[in-house]
């Protein structure tokens, strides 16, 4: 029987633990921020031209967020009709409940960049937390109701990175946890219920330093995780220049790891952490590497490298621990199983492409981010690569396939832009 890591050193909040069901998806990379689902009993393998279609959403704007799901509703973000809003869709059939305006809409930056958010919404209890890609952060009600807003350049003094903020917030007990990537405050902790300021972090330059028109912010594309160490709860983030460990009280810098940061300040894949180990990977001129962290006598943690390699370059796909190995596309688009603790390559697969990853049941769903947008059903298993299954997205934008598979309630959710198809995985 297969031994699944849910990496229980990453904690979620308790509200949502406490309120969402089993099997949802209520924030950026499913319950715990780890891209594992934790539901049972889904296809092992695709049929021919990939699984049934339940049901197919249109109308929810341009965008590249992924979809969060929570207790019979899914939500969503896009841009239409001149402003950026937040979609709350059934369940059961994608018909939409009601939507609620958050801010502006358009480009940011990159005119090779789509429109839309970029950002994930987070469901905390009947509270929902989004960003825009000009750096509106908006709280909701359940039922669309609007609650606090602030901004991240006007309210908290943030600077845009040149493609838009992009990070999808962390709720952590009665923190609301950002990066707006202002010069005094790299990363804050807001509180939750009013938006006002808890704490912020400054954090210096690393050695990338300033690249020119690529911007100043500290911040670049990344979703911050929770975790406990050795007694110490803290957040880690990959900012625009390096890997940092924040004490979740006070917001005190404890470490940081310049080396998995590239020089052209854009970091964009979530960091992994089990077992006193931490994973963060950039592509360009960077790579991926692990560093252990390690509390001395006094109390004070460091963190020291267990490993680096420049073949380990995840652009902006992600990556997934299973068992004690990890799972990502790494440029130029390899799946690649690597041993978490020690970097060795148990396996690479050209086939799957670039693109992004996420676990259930077993698997690996695998999506390519071209023309296609094909998906891939792959084996979790360090020893070797085994397809289950694959199929060409319908309905294809003409924008790369950015958005991340879901996995929720025996269902598999792809986004391409306006587009959300809702397919049935559940074995019969």
């Amino acid at each position: 029987m297969r031994r699944i890591l849910f990496v229980t050193s990453v904690l979620v909040v308790v509200g949502l633990s406490a309120t969402a069901r089993g099997d949802d998806w209520p924030q950026w990379q499913g319950p715990d921020r780890t891209a594992v689902a934790k539901e049972r009993g889904l296809l092992k393998e695709w049929p021919k031209n990939g699984p049934s279609l339940a049901w197919k959403a249109n109308g929810i704007g341009e965008g590249m967020g992924g979809v969060a799901i929570s207790k019979g509703r899914i939500y969503a973000t896009g841009d239409s009709d001149g402003s950026a809003w937040l979609y709350a869709l059934n369940e059961s059939d994608g018909e939409q409940a009601w939507k609620g305006k958050i801010g502006r809409s358009g480009k940011y930056g990159n005119v090779f960049r789509p429109s839309g958010p970029r950002a994930t919404p987070t469901v905390d209890g009947d509270r929902i937390y989004i960003l825009s890609q000009h750096g509106d952060l908006v709280c909701f009600t359940t039922d669309g109701k609007e609650v606090w807003r602030t901004d991240y350049v006007k309210d908290l003094g943030g600077i845009n990175p040149v493609w838009g903020f992009s990070e999808s917030p962390l709720v952590d007990g009665d923190k609301l946890v950002c990066t707006p990537g202002t010069e005094d405050g790299t990363l804050m902790a807001l509180d939750k219920t009013t938006g006002k300021m808890v704490w912020k972090c400054k954090v210096p330059e690393g050695p990338t330093g300033n690249r020119g028109f690529l911007g100043t912010s500290g911040a670049a594309y990344v979703s911050v995780i929770a975790i406990d160490f050795e007694g110490v709860r803290q957040y880690v983030q990959l900012t625009a220049t390096t890997l940092i460990g924040v004490a979740a009280s006070d917001g005190k810098l404890l470490w940081r790891y310049d080396r998995a940061s590239n020089t052209h300040r854009i970091n964009c894949s979530t960091p992994v952490y089990h077992d006193g180990v931490v994973f963060a990977a950039s592509s360009y001129d960077a790579g991926g590497g692990a560093v252990k962290l390690i509390k001395n006598d006094k109390g004070t943690i460091t963190a020291e490298e267990a490993y680096f390699s420049r073949n380990l370059k995840n652009h902006h796909g992600g990556m997934v621990l299973v068992d004690e190995f990890l799972y990502g596309c790494f440029d130029p688009g390899i799946l690649t199983c690597i041993e978490f603790k020690t970097g060795k390559v148990m396996w690479q697969e050209r086939q799957p492409g670039k693109g992004s990853i996420m676990y259930a049941d077993g698997r690996l769903y695998c999506r390519n981010e071209g023309a296609q947008g094909t998906i891939y059903l792959v084996d979790a298993d360090p020893k070797n690569y085994t397809e289950r299954g694959r199929f060409d997205q319908p309905d294809r934008s003409m924008e790369q396939a950015w958005a991340h598979p879901v996995v929720a309630n025996g269902k598999l959710y792809i986004r391409d832009q306006d587009v959300l198809l809702c397919y049935d995985i559940k074995a019969k």
